[in-house]
């Protein structure tokens, strides 16, 4: 049992599969920079509950003048949610106001083909300050755009290198391919505050696709900005997996207004989620023509 909580704990700090076996049998790589980001998660938190407690102290001085706090200062002292953001959803909608609220690190968007989700991903970068959309085009000419980043910026250059070496050890295909290099150059990039990609799972296998989601789940815990995944893979999207740092928006195929989804069943949208999921295998089936007989 003693064993089976210190790997509990290990992972809890963001160590891969490899890196908890090689700290169990004596070798400590890895764990300096597992302390460090955990480090850096508590110093964020700190700094969030200083504010909170100065915003106690200044309500507290303007009470003792006989000045009571203004409209929403409590909630607001109160409140954990995250985020939130509100803007008139594109065609196919007929321009209703759609508000997402407490946007959480992880976001995953769904939806049938032709219901929106790619459209609702765009409109949410342009109405979330400093948003950055990473579309298919990522792929283009093997990737050439984010090997030039890579090219041009030594400090991302190493970012990437220590995720890739983390991803290899969760499990990723050993020859990483273009498609996770690019995904992992704009993951890494310090510039945008939000991250939206559009089917995060292209070209990448199985295996692969369960390591991007675990190191993404561990990176939401110290890199301080949202992602928003488009999906439709099981392995990146797995219904029972989902924790309280990950949402789902649904795009319904009728194209009534995106609609957040609880990953319970018989929660409403649950079954619509379901459906539109499938497994990597499946993806790949279906993305091929079928052959002449």
């Amino acid at each position: 049992m003693a064993r089976a909580a210190e790997v509990v704990g290990l992972r809890a700090l963001g160590l891969s599969l490899a890196e908890v076996a090689r700290v169990l049998d004596g070798d400590p790589r890895g764990l300096g920079a597992a302390l460090a980001a955990h480090e850096t998660a508590l110093g964020n938190q700190v700094h969030a509950l200083v504010a909170r407690l100065d915003k106690v102290r200044r309500l507290q001085s303007d009470l003792a003048r006989g000045q009571l706090p203004g409209e929403g200062e409590l909630a607001s002292l109160l409140d954990r949610t995250g985020p939130g953001v509100g803007f008139e959803l594109p065609w196919p909608w007929g321009a209703e106001w759609f508000e997402l609220r407490d946007i959480r690190p992880v976001n995953y968007i769904i939806g049938s083909l032709g219901s929106g989700k790619t459209r609702l991903a765009r409109r949410l970068a342009q109405s979330l300050e400093g948003a950055v959309f990473l579309g298919l085009d990522r792929l283009d000419n093997d990737g050439a755009s984010a090997v030039a980043l890579l090219n041009g910026d030594p400090d991302l250059e190493s970012r990437v290198d220590q995720a890739l070496a983390w991803l290899v050890d969760e499990g990723a295909s050993a020859g990483a391919s273009n498609a996770l290099s690019a995904l992992l150059v704009a993951l890494e990039s310090e510039a945008p505050h939000a991250l939206i990609v559009d089917m995060i799972e292209q070209d990448l296998d199985r295996s692969t696709q369960g390591a991007l989601i675990t190191y993404l789940r561990h990176r939401a815990k110290t890199a301080g900005r949202p992602v928003f995944l488009l999906t439709r893979s099981s392995a990146i999207l797995d219904l029972a997996l989902v924790g309280p740092d990950e949402a789902i928006i649904l795009c319904p195929a009728n194209h009534s207004p995106p609609t957040r989804v609880a990953p319970y069943p018989g929660a409403p949208g649950y079954e619509a989620v379901a459906t539109c999921l499938a497994s990597p295998e499946v993806r790949a089936r279906v993305a091929r023509s079928p052959e002449t007989a």
